[in-house]
């Protein structure tokens, strides 16, 4: 009989692993004081979830909103095409995270606070980095290429081989998924000033 681990036995495990996959490559000894040493990300308690998208869960508990950091997802109503196929990469993204999530503990590390959610690193017992493995599995990108950290850059190879291998989406045809919520929104103006014309 596999013995039951406590809650916060769990959180420690996780909040571990994200702590050791943020700081990989770190020193162990003290910086000197002239060093600049970055802002430790705030590591929470394990969490139970709800996923709203391919991207952002709330916590059942405190109703706070998380969206996995340096990456991007199809849109929930965004379809790709695999061929003459057409299928829906938002919500097979989303399905991929519930599966991560569902009736497991998530812990997250924050690193920082963006309008009404917190932008996160995550991980649950099966995933060390949920975002990372996202990519591995070709449902998810890396987010547009801006002044990143270089642990997010370091998706770029997760990405790379994804997109080599045909792993997920990469299999099929599809818009960057800011593209095309880009032009969900041009569409959506277009069609308000249409109508708004007598």
């Amino acid at each position: 009989m596999t013995p039951r681990l406590s809650r916060a036995s769990v959180g420690f495990a996780l909040g571990s692993a994200v702590l050791l996959a943020s700081s990989a490559g770190s020193a162990q000894s003290p910086a000197p004081s002239n060093v600049h040493t970055p802002k430790v990300s705030q590591q929470l308690p394990p969490l139970r979830v709800e996923v709203l998208d391919g991207l952002r869960f709330r916590d059942i508990e405190t109703n706070r909103v998380y969206r996995l950091y340096g990456i991007d997802t199809c849109a929930p109503a965004q379809m790709a095409r695999l061929g003459r196929q057409p299928w829906p990469c938002g919500t097979v993204a989303s399905a991929w995270l519930v599966s991560a999530t569902l009736n497991k503990w998530v812990a997250c590390s924050i690193l920082r606070e963006d309008q009404a959610e917190s932008l996160a690193r995550c991980a649950s017992a099966e995933h060390a980095d949920i975002g990372a493995d996202m990519i591995r599995a070709g449902v998810a990108v890396m987010s547009p290429p801006t002044d990143q950290d270089p642990a997010i850059r370091a998706y770029a190879a997760l990405e790379r081989d994804a997109r080599k291998s045909y792993r997920g989406i990469w299999a099929s045809a599809f818009q960057m998924p800011w593209e095309y919520r880009a032009f969900s929104r041009q569409r959506a103006i277009a069609t308000m000033s249409e109508e708004a014309v007598p």
